[in-house]
Protein backbone atom coordinates (compact mmCIF):
# COMPACT_ATOMS: atom_id res chain seq x y z
CA UNK A 1 0.00 0.00 0.00
CA UNK A 2 1.62 3.28 -1.18
CA UNK A 3 0.88 5.77 1.86
CA UNK A 4 0.72 9.69 1.65
CA UNK A 5 1.25 11.88 5.28
CA UNK A 6 -0.10 15.43 5.52
CA UNK A 7 0.79 17.68 8.35
CA UNK A 8 -2.16 19.96 9.11
CA UNK A 9 -0.23 23.39 10.86
CA UNK A 10 -1.82 26.20 12.48
CA UNK A 11 0.14 28.85 10.07
CA UNK A 12 2.41 31.36 10.06
CA UNK A 13 3.97 34.50 7.68
CA UNK A 14 7.83 33.52 9.45
CA UNK A 15 10.03 31.89 7.08
CA UNK A 16 11.53 29.77 10.04
CA UNK A 17 8.11 28.29 10.40
CA UNK A 18 8.56 26.76 6.45
CA UNK A 19 11.84 25.67 7.10
CA UNK A 20 10.63 23.48 9.82
CA UNK A 21 8.31 21.88 8.45
CA UNK A 22 10.10 21.27 5.06
CA UNK A 23 12.75 19.39 7.87
CA UNK A 24 9.98 17.69 9.60
CA UNK A 25 8.41 15.81 6.37
CA UNK A 26 11.33 15.09 4.92
CA UNK A 27 12.43 13.65 7.70
CA UNK A 28 8.69 11.36 8.19
CA UNK A 29 9.03 10.32 4.91
CA UNK A 30 12.35 8.99 4.89
CA UNK A 31 11.83 7.28 8.56
CA UNK A 32 8.30 6.39 8.01
CA UNK A 33 8.73 4.97 4.31
CA UNK A 34 5.77 7.16 2.60
CA UNK A 35 5.41 7.65 -0.49
CA UNK A 36 5.20 11.38 0.15
CA UNK A 37 4.63 14.05 2.94
CA UNK A 38 3.89 17.40 2.94
CA UNK A 39 2.09 19.77 5.50
CA UNK A 40 -0.59 22.58 4.92
CA UNK A 41 -2.13 24.92 6.88
CA UNK A 42 -5.26 26.15 9.00
CA UNK A 43 -4.97 29.62 8.87
CA UNK A 44 -3.04 32.95 7.90
CA UNK A 45 -1.19 31.85 4.70
CA UNK A 46 -2.09 28.86 2.29
CA UNK A 47 -1.46 26.12 1.45
CA UNK A 48 -4.96 25.96 3.14
CA UNK A 49 -6.67 22.27 4.13
CA UNK A 50 -8.81 22.29 0.91
CA UNK A 51 -5.73 23.03 -1.32
CA UNK A 52 -2.84 20.59 0.96
CA UNK A 53 -5.69 17.73 0.82
CA UNK A 54 -6.46 18.08 -2.90
CA UNK A 55 -3.17 17.68 -4.10
CA UNK A 56 -2.25 14.84 -2.11
CA UNK A 57 -5.61 12.53 -3.48
CA UNK A 58 -4.38 13.58 -6.86
CA UNK A 59 -1.06 11.44 -6.47
CA UNK A 60 -0.67 7.65 -6.49
CA UNK A 61 -1.14 6.69 -3.29
CA UNK A 62 -4.18 4.40 -1.67
CA UNK A 63 -4.40 6.14 1.78
CA UNK A 64 -3.76 9.79 3.43
CA UNK A 65 -2.79 10.04 7.00
CA UNK A 66 -3.59 13.69 8.33
CA UNK A 67 -1.80 14.89 11.42
CA UNK A 68 -3.57 17.64 12.95
CA UNK A 69 0.26 19.25 13.99
CA UNK A 70 -1.20 20.86 17.49
CA UNK A 71 0.07 20.87 20.66
CA UNK A 72 -3.63 21.14 22.59
CA UNK A 73 -7.04 19.76 21.50
CA UNK A 74 -8.45 22.08 21.01
CA UNK A 75 -10.82 24.32 18.71
CA UNK A 76 -8.81 24.68 16.34
CA UNK A 77 -8.15 20.97 15.97
CA UNK A 78 -11.54 20.39 15.66
CA UNK A 79 -11.95 22.67 13.27
CA UNK A 80 -9.44 21.32 11.34
CA UNK A 81 -10.05 17.67 11.83
CA UNK A 82 -13.85 18.37 10.41
CA UNK A 83 -12.68 20.43 7.34
CA UNK A 84 -10.30 17.36 6.28
CA UNK A 85 -12.72 14.40 6.98
CA UNK A 86 -15.24 16.26 4.56
CA UNK A 87 -13.01 15.26 1.88
CA UNK A 88 -13.82 11.26 1.82
CA UNK A 89 -16.95 11.49 0.26
CA UNK A 90 -14.89 13.15 -2.51
CA UNK A 91 -12.20 10.41 -3.09
CA UNK A 92 -11.80 6.49 -3.19
CA UNK A 93 -8.70 7.11 -1.54
CA UNK A 94 -8.52 6.30 2.25
CA UNK A 95 -8.55 9.29 4.77
CA UNK A 96 -7.51 8.52 8.38
CA UNK A 97 -6.75 11.26 10.95
CA UNK A 98 -4.64 10.81 13.62
CA UNK A 99 -4.82 12.27 17.54
CA UNK A 100 -2.65 15.96 17.69
CA UNK A 101 0.51 16.23 19.60
CA UNK A 102 -0.73 16.11 23.65
CA UNK A 103 -1.63 14.20 26.75
CA UNK A 104 1.46 11.99 26.02
CA UNK A 105 4.62 11.26 27.39
CA UNK A 106 6.78 12.07 24.83
CA UNK A 107 5.70 15.47 25.56
CA UNK A 108 7.30 15.37 28.67
CA UNK A 109 10.24 13.50 27.48
CA UNK A 110 10.83 16.51 24.64
CA UNK A 111 10.38 19.26 27.36
CA UNK A 112 12.71 17.59 29.85
CA UNK A 113 15.51 17.05 26.69
CA UNK A 114 14.98 20.30 26.48
CA UNK A 115 15.82 21.83 29.86
CA UNK A 116 18.90 19.75 30.35
CA UNK A 117 19.82 21.35 26.76
CA UNK A 118 19.77 24.78 28.02
CA UNK A 119 22.23 23.58 30.96
CA UNK A 120 24.22 21.96 28.74
CA UNK A 121 24.67 25.07 26.77
CA UNK A 122 25.08 27.57 29.16
CA UNK A 123 27.25 25.14 31.27
CA UNK A 124 24.98 25.30 33.78
CA UNK A 125 25.33 21.90 36.25
CA UNK A 126 22.23 21.86 38.82
CA UNK A 127 20.59 18.47 40.22
CA UNK A 128 16.73 18.23 38.73
CA UNK A 129 15.58 18.53 42.48
CA UNK A 130 17.45 22.15 42.99
CA UNK A 131 15.54 23.66 39.50
CA UNK A 132 12.56 25.45 39.41
CA UNK A 133 10.93 25.08 35.85
CA UNK A 134 8.06 27.43 34.21
CA UNK A 135 6.22 26.34 31.25
CA UNK A 136 4.93 28.81 28.87
CA UNK A 137 2.29 27.65 26.20
CA UNK A 138 -0.45 29.60 24.00
CA UNK A 139 -3.43 29.62 25.41
CA UNK A 140 -6.42 28.37 24.33
CA UNK A 141 -10.55 28.87 25.10
CA UNK A 142 -10.76 25.04 24.99
CA UNK A 143 -10.27 23.47 28.81
CA UNK A 144 -8.45 20.46 26.71
CA UNK A 145 -5.61 22.90 26.24
CA UNK A 146 -5.30 23.78 29.57
CA UNK A 147 -5.56 20.15 30.64
CA UNK A 148 -2.80 19.28 27.86
CA UNK A 149 -0.23 21.80 29.57
CA UNK A 150 -1.12 20.59 33.32
CA UNK A 151 -0.27 16.76 31.71
CA UNK A 152 3.40 17.97 30.99
CA UNK A 153 3.64 19.98 34.14
CA UNK A 154 2.26 17.13 36.54
CA UNK A 155 4.78 14.68 35.06
CA UNK A 156 7.59 16.21 35.64
CA UNK A 157 7.01 17.62 38.94
CA UNK A 158 8.08 14.46 40.54
CA UNK A 159 11.91 15.24 39.78
CA UNK A 160 12.43 19.19 39.73
CA UNK A 161 12.28 21.02 42.58
CA UNK A 162 8.87 23.36 41.41
CA UNK A 163 7.24 23.40 38.13
CA UNK A 164 4.34 25.12 36.95
CA UNK A 165 3.11 26.91 33.84
CA UNK A 166 1.34 30.26 32.24
CA UNK A 167 0.11 31.40 28.72
CA UNK A 168 0.76 33.95 26.36
CA UNK A 169 -2.80 34.83 25.83
CA UNK A 170 -6.24 34.32 26.24
CA UNK A 171 -6.09 32.84 29.50
CA UNK A 172 -4.72 32.71 33.12
CA UNK A 173 -2.09 32.57 33.95
CA UNK A 174 -0.35 35.10 32.45
CA UNK A 175 3.54 35.48 31.74
CA UNK A 176 3.83 38.42 34.68
CA UNK A 177 1.75 35.82 36.91
CA UNK A 178 3.88 32.86 35.96
CA UNK A 179 6.83 34.95 37.00
CA UNK A 180 5.59 36.04 40.30
CA UNK A 181 4.48 32.42 41.23
CA UNK A 182 8.00 31.76 40.41
CA UNK A 183 9.44 34.72 42.20
CA UNK A 184 7.89 33.85 45.75
CA UNK A 185 9.42 30.07 45.76
CA UNK A 186 12.78 31.66 45.54
CA UNK A 187 14.75 29.83 43.24
CA UNK A 188 18.47 29.13 43.06
CA UNK A 189 17.66 28.11 39.19
CA UNK A 190 14.59 28.98 36.76
CA UNK A 191 14.45 27.17 34.12
CA UNK A 192 11.56 28.81 31.11
CA UNK A 193 10.27 26.60 28.66
CA UNK A 194 9.19 27.74 25.78
CA UNK A 195 6.38 24.88 24.83
CA UNK A 196 5.98 26.12 21.35
CA UNK A 197 5.89 23.90 17.96
CA UNK A 198 8.03 26.53 15.83
CA UNK A 199 10.22 29.44 15.85
CA UNK A 200 7.08 31.77 14.97
CA UNK A 201 6.64 35.63 16.08
CA UNK A 202 5.38 34.09 19.57
CA UNK A 203 8.68 32.63 19.96
CA UNK A 204 11.03 34.95 18.14
CA UNK A 205 8.92 38.32 20.01
CA UNK A 206 5.65 37.96 21.18
CA UNK A 207 6.84 36.08 24.46
CA UNK A 208 9.73 38.57 24.96
CA UNK A 209 7.71 41.64 25.15
CA UNK A 210 5.66 39.66 28.40
CA UNK A 211 8.46 38.18 30.12
CA UNK A 212 11.69 40.86 30.28
CA UNK A 213 9.05 42.94 31.99
CA UNK A 214 8.27 40.42 34.35
CA UNK A 215 11.46 39.04 35.35
CA UNK A 216 12.89 42.86 35.41
CA UNK A 217 10.38 43.27 38.30
CA UNK A 218 11.36 39.87 39.97
CA UNK A 219 13.93 38.81 42.56
CA UNK A 220 15.01 36.12 39.90
CA UNK A 221 18.62 35.93 40.12
CA UNK A 222 19.23 32.80 37.74
CA UNK A 223 17.15 31.94 34.46
CA UNK A 224 17.57 29.78 31.43
CA UNK A 225 15.26 29.94 28.27
CA UNK A 226 15.02 26.39 26.68
CA UNK A 227 14.94 26.02 22.56
CA UNK A 228 11.33 25.90 21.51
CA UNK A 229 10.27 22.24 20.18
CA UNK A 230 11.21 22.84 16.67
CA UNK A 231 12.76 19.72 14.77
CA UNK A 232 13.16 17.76 17.76
CA UNK A 233 14.27 13.77 16.58
CA UNK A 234 11.97 12.75 19.48
CA UNK A 235 8.57 15.05 17.81
CA UNK A 236 9.81 13.06 14.43
CA UNK A 237 9.48 10.04 15.91
CA UNK A 238 6.04 10.95 17.82
CA UNK A 239 4.61 11.86 14.34
CA UNK A 240 5.52 8.72 12.54
CA UNK A 241 3.80 6.71 16.46
CA UNK A 242 0.57 8.83 15.95
CA UNK A 243 0.73 8.08 12.10
CA UNK A 244 0.83 4.20 12.76
CA UNK A 245 -1.85 4.47 15.31
CA UNK A 246 -4.33 4.87 13.12
CA UNK A 247 -2.87 2.71 9.56
CA UNK A 248 -2.78 -0.03 11.71
CA UNK A 249 -6.20 0.23 13.35
CA UNK A 250 -7.26 0.78 9.55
Amino acid sequence: MKRGLLLIDRGSRENEVRNELDFICGRVKQMGNYAFTNYCFLEVLPPFIEEGITNCIKTDIDSLTIVPYFLYPGKKVKAAVTEAIKFQSKTGIKLVVTKPMSMHKTMVDIVDSKIQSALAKNSVSFPKNKIDVLIIGHGSKDTNARLSIKYVADNLSPEYRNVDYCFLEIEEPTIQQGIERCDKNKPELLVVVFYFLHEGAHVKRDIYGDLNPAVEKSSLKKILITEHIGTDDKMINFIIERAKEVENAN
